[in-house]
């Protein structure tokens, strides 16, 4: 029977309370990912959200399993983010990896004893998915050897396997691509500096590099032809899951600047008397129920035919509002809000990370824009009223 949602986001609530925001920001001074912190959230059963019970996962729906991320969200974007790419890439592992390989990873991962990460853009190409550069070969034993450079890795060097999408012909396009699970201690396999991230460098980025990495074909999670597919899915989950976190973020922001209005004095009164804040802070209220009501409708699309618009609404509409609200709630704190104690500098910051992270806004806008082409198809021409358009 799956875990009970309800129980498992009061799990995630208090995780942000009692481990999350006591400790990012020690976090981002360490410039180490909080391994620690993971395990926690590991033992509460916030590794395995959609893997089935009987591989040591919570069984939940992604509908379900999603809402977790508002909830850690409110403690930080970025970590949110990390462990949401863990959780997809252990959906994928226990949903369509080989026998052998379930056999050796599913319950290290749903278990958090072992994290995954995903790795799809390169350093040449982020939004353009099908001008891919790296290679996997099969071998006459059956294995596959693989080259190439990926950018933009999450948990870089930390996390245990890399689900690694590669072209396997040199043939354009995307139909010979597959995804090709690669653990960290695979020989050729290795990382780039971190990037300087000022706002999470708790989370390892990095690029890469695989130089004749060679793997079991047991690793293929999706074969040749699959690979662009199931990345895309992946992508739409990540997407509603960066919308959730964004929430949270809203929330935190809306908080900390509700906290600081309702003890501020001036005119007479205290900030949050005055009109103009009402109405900025109501604004971000509402903001904040409509991408709630966008992000969860998205959630409950993944998987139909409308999943995939749903969810570019969700990533188009909600970190904007994100940035947004962050923003806002900075300007109510005036001086105050650019202080690091009250923490919005560093929600702004967040909030415009995952506005680009897994497609930017404008990517959306444009699969949003692309769905409006194929409707305005399937519509009758307008007819020009007589006398219009006659010289």
């Amino acid at each position: 029977m799956p875990a009970d949602i309800e129980k498992v986001l009061a799990d995630a609530r208090s995780h942000c309370e009692e481990v999350i925001k006591p400790q990012v920001d020690s976090w981002n001074e360490g410039r180490a990912w909080p391994r620690a912190a993971s395990d926690a959230a590991a033992k509460l059963g916030l590794t395995g959200l959609y893997a089935p019970e009987e591989l040591g996962g919570q069984g939940l729906p992604l509908s379900e399993g999603i809402r977790v991320y508002e909830e850690l969200g409110k403690g930080d974007g970025a970590y949110a983010f990390a462990l949401s790419m863990h959780n997809i890439c252990t959906f994928a592992v226990c949903g369509y990896g080989t026998e052998p390989f379930k056999a050796a990873w599913a319950q290290e991962l749903t278990s958090g004893r072992k994290l995954a990460n995903f790795a799809l853009t390169e350093p040449q190409s982020g939004s353009d998915a099908g001008t891919m550069y790296s290679r996997a070969v099969i071998n006459d034993d059956g294995t596959w050897t693989i080259n190439g450079a990926k950018a933009w890795v999450s948990l870089a060097g930390e996390a245990d396997v890399y689900l690694t999408v590669v072209k396997t012909t040199d043939q354009p396009g995307h139909k010979d691509m597959a995804m090709i699970a690669i653990p960290k201690d695979a020989p050729g396999l290795t990382f780039g500096p971190l990037y300087d991230t000022p706002s999470y460098r708790f989370l390892p980025m990095s690029e890469m590099y695989m130089e004749n990495v060679t793997v079991s074909e047991d690793n293929i999670i999706l074969p040749p032809g699959q690979g662009l597919q199931g990345s895309l899915m992946a992508i739409d989950i990540a997407r509603v899951s960066i919308a959730s976190g964004c929430c949270g973020l809203m929330e935190a922001a809306l908080d900390a600047a509700l906290s600081y209005a309702k003890g501020r004095k001036m005119f007479g009164g205290v900030n949050l008397d005055l009109d103009g804040i009402q109405w900025m802070l109501g604004e971000v209220a509402t903001d904040l129920e409509a991408s709630r009501l966008l992000y969860r409708n998205a959630a409950a699309a993944l998987g139909t035919p409308e999943g995939p618009l749903m969810a570019a609404h969700a990533k188009r509409f909600v970190p904007d509002c994100a940035v947004k609200a962050a923003n806002t709630c900075t300007q109510v704190l005036g001086g105050m809000g650019l202080l690091k104690p009250y923490g919005l500098d560093r929600l702004s910051r967040l909030a415009q990370m995952l506005r680009i992270v897994d497609g930017t806004t404008e990517i959306s806008r444009v699969v949003i824009g692309r769905a409006l082409q194929k409707r305005a198809a399937s519509l009758p021409d307008l007819p020009v009223p007589k006398g219009y358009g006659e010289k």
